[in-house]
């Protein structure tokens, strides 16, 4: 008998990741720890907003929202990143979000939440700009997208290339302080939105990024009976990156993982490492193009 995924999840500011499982239970990940699995069953729908899924609906295996769609809508009803919570009363910091050259973007997030969001879109390193009510945030954020021509959203694809081979600590800093003095010039901000000092954080030892030297191929589903296995060396966002054990360097997004029954596959025996990978792995290539300096 498995357990049933909810994905990973980062603890507050700064904190290691962990597996969520039905239930609420977390599983502690490591560097250099095993990780393997056996993917049983059907994957199903695990509710939205603390809400189980009422029909327990099956969903598509490619789905990294793993959500049927009544579940989808609810979850988006309440999202203040679809701006369908614009009465929120919460305060919100408006932050810089440094992903790789040329990926940066700005976004917002509850203050209550610290650093977690950061954690959880796999940021490099980021910054504050500025904290207040949810609209004078979301107008800020909406005023210094446009004006340094950054996007609300990076892909995911583009941030796994980026963590191969990233600048120093130093570098990525430097790169932060300079937006950071752009955007400070930007006229226009909202006028009651507290401006806040520049503070680099830097999350590469957080991910364990210096271990990133290569990615072979990237998981593109999970799949009734297939396995994967092999050693944890990095994480970032949703991704795990793994040293699997036919030799390749893989990314398993756990967005994938949640609705899925899990069991464990360390008890298979030394002669299953051959084909400890059975899950569909697409081939990662092509390079991320920079552009903002």
């Amino acid at each position: 008998m498995g357990w049933r995924s909810r994905g990973v999840r980062w603890g507050r500011d700064g904190g290691g990741p962990g597996l969520v499982w039905e239930g609420g239970r977390v599983s502690r990940l490591e560097w250099g720890r095993r990780v393997g699995f056996r993917v049983v069953g059907e994957r199903r729908c695990p509710g939205a907003r603390g809400n189980a899924c009422p029909v327990a609906a099956v969903v598509p295996g490619r789905s990294t929202g793993g959500l049927c769609p009544e579940c989808a809508r609810l979850d988006r009803a309440h999202s203040v990143a679809a701006d369908t919570a614009a009465g929120d009363p919460r305060v919100f910091r408006v932050y810089l979000a440094w992903f790789g050259p040329g990926l940066v973007k700005v976004g917002i997030t509850a203050e209550e939440r610290g650093g977690a969001r950061l954690l959880e879109q796999g940021a490099v390193a980021y910054t504050w700009l500025g904290r207040g009510a949810l609209m004078a945030a979301r107008r800020t954020e909406e005023l210094l997208g446009t004006a340094l021509g950054v996007p609300d959203r990076v892909p995911y694809a583009a941030k796994r290339l980026a963590r191969v081979g990233l600048a120093g600590e130093e570098q990525r800093a430097s790169e932060v302080a300079e937006l950071y003095g752009l955007a400070g010039r930007v006229e226009g901000w909202a006028e009651t939105l507290e401006r806040l000092p520049m503070g680099v954080v830097d999350h590469g030892r957080v991910f364990a990024l210096e271990a990133v030297r290569r990615i072979d191929g990237v998981v593109a589903e999970l799949v009734d009976g297939g396995r994967l296995a092999g050693t944890l060396v990095a994480a970032a966002g949703p991704d795990l990156h793994l040293a699997a054990d036919d030799g390749r360097a893989l990314v398993l997004d756990t967005r994938l993982m949640t609705g899925w029954e899990l069991t464990g596959a360390a008890g298979e025996g030394a002669a299953t490492r051959v084909g400890s990978v059975t899950v569909p792995v697409v081939a990662v290539s092509g390079e991320v193009q920079g552009g903002l300096f």
